[in-house]
Order: C-alpha cells, then structure tokens, then sequence
C-alpha cells in the first residue's frame, strides 16, 4: 500500500468516526475559519507565555511587593517606584555602563565583521574551512565561552597576559583584565567581539552575495576603481544589511546578562555592572520586586522605543 493510499484510509476513518453535526458544521466554515482554527492554540499559547507576564510585571511595578515575602499587605505606590529608578545614581552608571559595553562592541563587531566578509567573499583556495574556523565561537554557549576567557584572562596561568606580554614585553602579571577597575569592561567587550563577530560577517557576507555581478562589470567599464566600486556599489548596496546587524547585536547586547556574569558578576566594585545585573540584584538579591518590575519596565519601554525609531531609519535606507 502506498503512502498516498495510507493518508486516504485514515481520512477516510477520520471522517467516519466524526459525528454528522460536528461534520457538517466543520463543512460550512470558511477558509478563514478553519485558519483561525488551527492557529488559535499557538496564539493563545503566546499570550500565555509573553503577554500575561509583561502584564503582571507592569502591575507589580506599581506596587510593593517583594518575592520573599508573598504574605506581606501589597500597598499601590504609584509613579514611585519609577521616580526612585530615574533618580538612583545607581542606575544611572549601570546605563552608563551598559551603553559603553554596546556601543564598542557594535562599532567592534561591524568593522572586523564587515572586514571578514570582504575576504571571505573572496572565494580564494580553502575559504570553506577558514570560514567554519571563524563562525566556531558563536556556536558556544554564553556560559562556556565566559567559563573559557575566565581562565584565558587570569594573570599567571592565562593565556591572553602571556600572549600580550610576548607581544609588547611587559610582565604577564602587571595587569588583569577582569580585576582592574580600567581593563574589566574593555575585557567583556572584547569576549562579546570575539564570539559575536562571525554573525555580523554572515549576515555581511549575504549582502555581499546579493550584489549582481553586472554592476560590478558596468562600472569596470566606466573605468572605476577599486576603491570607487567599494564607496559607489559595495558599501552602499551592504548598508541594509550591516544595520541590521547593528540593530540586532545592540538588542542582544542591551540585554547581555549570562556572559558578564560569569566573566566579572559587575565588578570590580560595580564597573561592569550593566543594567540586567543590576536589575538581578534588585529581583534576587534585595527581593525588590516591585522596584525591579519597573526598572524591567522601563528597560523594555527604552529598547523597544530605540528599536523602533532604529527600524524606521533602515525601512528608509532599504527604500533609497
């Protein structure tokens, strides 16, 4: 019996057990019905899992309530708990923070990454396995990649002071990346490079696939060089493609938690304490929890805001 013959029979077994009433009525929906139908389970089920705790999470914001103390009376505070967050210090260098670790991380990221793709486009003998040796770190986890560079920035038995040391002579053990207050957020900047580059030369290297070749042969005709074909055809034909890499990279990045935790946990003292750290203390340390709904709150509110003004600029980039 065929496969065909098989999905046969067991319609046709289908349709026998269904009662008349359910078959007739299931007979008279529309298309459009029996669409809404079979996607209202995964609605539903997507309303469960994001929507319902974005929610709560905005009620809790206006409140006082704290995890460990479930039983507490829950008095509303109001705007308060947003006024405490938008006046607390704390908060502030936690911004800062987390917007030096995502701007030089970006600006990192585009530049080698873009840098990349021109080479790899090449197509030069071999590209294939240097190619999947590049794209080897984003297939790490976050945890194993902050376990990793752990151990490679340790200053006596590490790696990377042995290799800066051989490179520019100095005592491996005169610095520490992680444990100085200069070096520590140059040093989850470069670990979140170094993972994240291969993405951005990916999604480069498709852009840079998509360009015709005949634009190219044109402007040899016209005589352009190099450098002309790169500003006049290459660069701009690409831009679409590097913003959103750039748009996608600063989401993942405003929002980086797991791989600055196990590299520093924000210190020393709080110099790499980006934002979810400190909204990490504040849900789990301090038991805050109304106080840290609103600081989740009004994270959400600043990228989703960013985001959608970033994504009006590339719909008018890709329009040009």
């Amino acid at each position: 019996m065929t496969e065909t013959s098989t999905l046969h029979t067991l319609a046709a077994r289908a349709g026998a057990a269904t009662p008349p009433a359910l078959a007739a009525r299931v007979r008279g929906l529309s298309d459009r019905a029996i669409a809404w139908l079979f996607i209202t389970p995964t609605v539903l089920l997507l309303l469960a899992i994001n929507v319902f705790p974005l929610i709560w999470t905005v009620r809790l914001s206006f409140t006082n309530y704290r995890a460990n103390r479930p039983d507490a009376p829950l008095r509303w505070l109001g705007l308060d708990n947003y006024t405490r967050i938008l006046g607390d210090p704390d908060v502030w260098y936690a911004m800062q923070a987390t917007a030096h670790f995502v701007v030089w991380s970006i600006t990192l990221q585009v530049l080698l990454g873009f840098g990349l793709a021109l080479l790899i486009n090449r197509r030069f003998r071999g590209h294939g396995f240097w190619t999947t040796l590049i794209l080897l770190p984003m297939m790490l986890s976050p945890a194993v990649v902050g376990n990793f560079w752990t151990f490679l920035f340790q200053p006596q038995t590490g790696l990377f002071n042995h290799v800066v040391a051989f490179v520019t002579g100095i005592d491996p053990g005169s610095f520490q990346m992680i444990g100085d207050v200069r070096l520590a957020p140059w040093a989850i900047v470069l670990v979140d490079t170094w993972m994240w580059t291969p993405y951005v030369m990916l999604i480069c290297l498709a852009g840079l696939r998509s360009i015709p070749d005949d634009i190219y042969e044109a402007a040899e005709v016209d005589r352009a060089g190099p450098l002309r074909r790169f500003w006049s055809i290459t660069l701009p034909m690409v831009l679409p493609f590097l913003m959103l890499a750039v748009l996608f990279r600063g989401i993942e990045n405003f929002r980086m938690f797991d791989m600055v935790n196990l590299l520093t946990s924000g210190g020393p003292g709080s110099t790499t304490e980006v934002a979810s750290i400190t909204l990490k203390r504040e849900a789990f340390e301090k038991w805050r929890t109304g106080y840290s709904s609103a600081f989740a709150v009004i994270l959400f509110v600043t990228v989703f805001g960013l985001a959608n003004i970033y994504v009006k600029a590339l719909n008018a980039v890709r329009q040009r």
